[in-house]
């Protein structure tokens, strides 16, 4: 039987190009459109959101991936990219998100000189990651993922 969860925000006007957003989880902040749509520069979009909403997603599934694939994780930093179309009617869609992940993994012992079998755990994580991430199931645009990876000796 499947469950549900229930996520909760709740924005404001402010006036102008102005939006106040309150986030069910705690954190409060404003936004803007962004300043091609007459918005404001330095703010919360609601692109940036979409974008973020994506990146974060993967990047949280990964973790999880990782751990359920014993990688030694040392680190995870990704770049996102959103490409919107913008209609003639002005109309805008995201068509695709690109992630460029850059992925520090520890191999498991210094005699583990073929990374082979390491880099198939990796990429099976970055398959579950975009595979069980809720974000990245509930979009249209493409979602690419670009990942470079290293591979630290043990030990270091």
């Amino acid at each position: 039987m499947s469950q549900t969860a229930t996520y909760h925000t709740t924005v404001s006007w402010k006036g102008e190009h102005w939006g106040h957003i309150r986030l069910g989880n705690g954190p409060e902040m404003d936004f803007s459109a962004p300043p091609d749509a007459l918005g404001h520069a330095g703010v919360l979009t609601p692109e940036d959101a979409f974008v973020a909403a994506a990146n974060t997603c993967v990047m949280m599934m990964f973790i999880w991936a990782a751990e359920r694939f014993k990688l030694d994780l040392v680190s995870y930093e990704c770049d996102a990219e959103g490409t919107k179309r913008i209609e003639l009617d002005r109309t805008e869609l995201f068509t695709r998100v690109v992630l460029h992940p850059q992925i520090v993994v520890r191999a498991a012992s210094a005699g583990d000189l073929d990374h082979t079998a390491l880099n198939k755990r990796i990429q099976r994580a970055l398959d579950s990651a975009q595979k069980y991430s809720l974000v990245a199931n509930s979009i249209k645009s493409e979602l690419v993922v670009e990942a470079k990876v290293t591979i630290l000796p043990a030990g270091q």
